[in-house]
């Protein structure tokens, strides 16, 4: 288990984008960039999220810390939002910024874990069952629905949100999954103590 983990961080830190999909169908999809790096000051398996738009990279629309870990025969990844978040934007490629990240920045989302599983070479994770993962957008209160599938080459991702009393679908891709290619490789950020904790 504890080389399925390490194999997902890695492969979790990378940069992606979606440019091939976006350029072919532009009124369906936005050119989205999507960066993971591992935040060696914070517990193992902490990597920074930033996702934003390509024409507006340094405002990202999303930006959270995971935390992939075990527990029992299960990897979790855990969602944190981050307190005053614009502190941060573009931390994701600035060394200094991303330092600055501490524990007590981070606040926990219930609900919107994400519980993975090995798929082939790759990774599927889904958040977790029990429509707790609150979500505002335009002004009323969803659920939130999220598949991520990683494999070596790149990463889908579908979201989707719905109504709590009668789960219908109020916001979200209708025309399928986003997929991204990889574009960059930042695991030779993950420190060497995550790895010997992991092992241990």
């Amino acid at each position: 288990m504890a080389e399925s983990l390490i194999r997902l961080v890695r492969m979790l830190s990378a940069g992606f984008s979606n440019q091939e999909q976006a350029f072919e169908n532009p009124p369906l999809y936005a050119h989205i960039l999507v960066k993971f790096r591992p935040l060696p000051q914070l517990a193992p398996g902490s990597l920074l999220l930033e996702q934003s738009y390509a024409i507006n990279p340094a405002a990202p629309y999303r930006i959270r810390v995971l935390q992939a870990e075990r527990l029992g025969e299960q990897i979790i990844i855990h969602n944190q939002a981050l307190a005053d978040d614009q502190r941060f934007w573009g931390a994701v490629d600035d060394a200094e910024r991303r330092a600055q990240i501490q524990a007590s920045d981070l606040l926990p989302l219930n609900g919107c874990a994400y519980l993975v599983r090995e798929d082939g070479d790759g990774f599927v994770g889904e958040v977790e069952p029990g429509c707790r993962c609150l979500v505002e957008r335009k002004g009323s209160t969803t659920y939130l629905v999220s598949r991520l599938e990683l494999s070596p080459s790149g990463m889908r991702t579908i979201d989707t949100g719905h109504d709590p009393s009668t789960h219908e679908q109020v916001w979200g891709s209708l025309a399928g999954p986003f997929e991204f290619e990889r574009t960059h490789d930042y695991s030779q950020d993950i420190p060497e103590s995550w790895l010997q904790h992991w092992q241990s």
